[in-house]
């Protein structure tokens, strides 16, 4: 990263080894002796994967990692050994004592590629074993077909079936905890013994908000995909839509990134088609039963009767059943299945076979 900075070039890989060496022989590094190797090697594939990337202009110029957020080091086999176990790092005296979380595996007859060891600014250590596993079996039949997913902030999200998935409750309880840490340690002198605690406290806060959104999220992604064969969600730009002031905290704490991540995955993992909505669509605005579309609807209208047909709508549940339209999922005439990307098996129907209806524009009847 210096030679860049100083000179507009790249460095290889085995150039930043050789430095690396010759940055031991310096007596105010000599501490870089003092550890194995490997994970100061790894640091620098690292490092060399990121400048890559950037070179090739798939990301970012790399930022240096802070000191105060969460630290690994990584080990590949020449530097670790698994023998009943019992883990052993190099130039590290003794065994290495972990839980093991896994209760249906045997450590002991693990061969793992790769051990990292991480530390979390709330103090917790953990380890990761990186294994080579056979092929998982076939993940079990679908139960129902197709779903259109709305994501909002009263609810995490609304099906087309007219099902809700309701926020967490205990996540409000967590918060104000946080808050509480917060400012206790706001009231703590800077650099004093007592702010370090309530600073890890305060970590400690984030660690369980952190994993209870997590969770919750891993299990409802993990219903959707099991249960439906194709599903249906929105390309929400939640970047921009955290610039909004009044909004901004409700929109982050809510997860929508991660749980449109998960379903990725998840979904080409198991075999499910999941598409994605373009995010300018007007799924809410829209009539699904006989595509009538709105000129305005506020935020605050959460039922409306479309003029067209005098269908009474749920806002969340009609945009719900459009975004399932929209991405060809359900063969109806009211919307098409245009600016549609499918992530996954492409086992749907193209939008350019369909016949739209044409929307009208109106005022809709509260």
């Amino acid at each position: 990263m210096l030679v860049y900075r100083a000179e507009g070039r790249s460095t290889s890989y085995a150039q930043t080894d050789r430095a690396l060496t010759e940055m031991k022989k310096q007596p105010d590094l000599a501490f870089l002796g003092e550890v194995s190797s490997v994970p100061l090697q790894q640091t620098l594939r690292h490092q060399h994967t990121a400048m890559t990337a950037f070179f090739a202009k798939r990301a970012r110029y790399p930022r240096y990692k802070s000191r105060h957020g969460r630290q690994s080091a990584s080990y590949t086999r020449s530097a670790f050994r698994l023998r009943g176990g019992n883990l052993t790092l190099g130039k590290t005296p003794g065994v290495l004592r972990f839980v093991w979380s896994w209760p249906d595996i045997d450590p002991a007859g693990l061969d793992p590629t790769m051990v990292t060891v991480s530390r979390d600014p709330d103090g917790r250590w953990f380890v990761t074993f990186a294994v080579d596993i056979e092929t998982p079996a076939a993940p079990p039949e679908p139960t129902d077909g197709v779903v259109g997913v709305d994501l909002g902030l009263t609810d995490l999200a609304v099906l087309s079936t007219g099902e809700r998935i309701p926020h967490p409750k205990r996540m409000e309880r967590r918060e104000r905890r946080l808050k509480r840490y917060q400012r206790m340690m706001a009231r703590r002198q800077k650099g004093s013994a007592n702010r370090a605690k309530a600073k890890q406290r305060v970590a400690r806060a984030h660690s369980r908000v952190r994993d209870a959104r997590r969770d919750f999220l891993h299990q409802q992604s993990t219903a959707l995909v099991r249960r439906f064969a194709a599903i249906a969600v929105e390309n929400l730009a939640v970047a921009n839509m955290v610039r909004n002031r009044c909004l901004a905290k409700a929109i982050a704490r809510t997860g929508w990134a991660e749980f449109r991540t998960l379903l990725t995955y998840k979904a080409h993992r198991d075999g499910r088609t999941l598409a994605v909505v373009d995010r300018w669509y007007p799924s809410s605005k829209t009539c699904s039963a006989c595509g009538h579309l709105l000129a305005t609807l506020s935020l605050d209208t959460r039922h409306w009767v479309c003029p067209g047909c005098g269908t009474r709508h749920d806002r969340d549940v009609n945009a719900a059943q459009n975004i399932a339209v929209a991405a060809g999922l359900v063969e109806t005439q009211n919307a098409c299945g245009a600016d549609v990307r499918h992530e996954g098996p492409p086992s749907v129907r193209s939008a350019m076979n369909q016949e739209p209806q044409p929307a009208r524009v109106g005022i809709p009847r509260i």
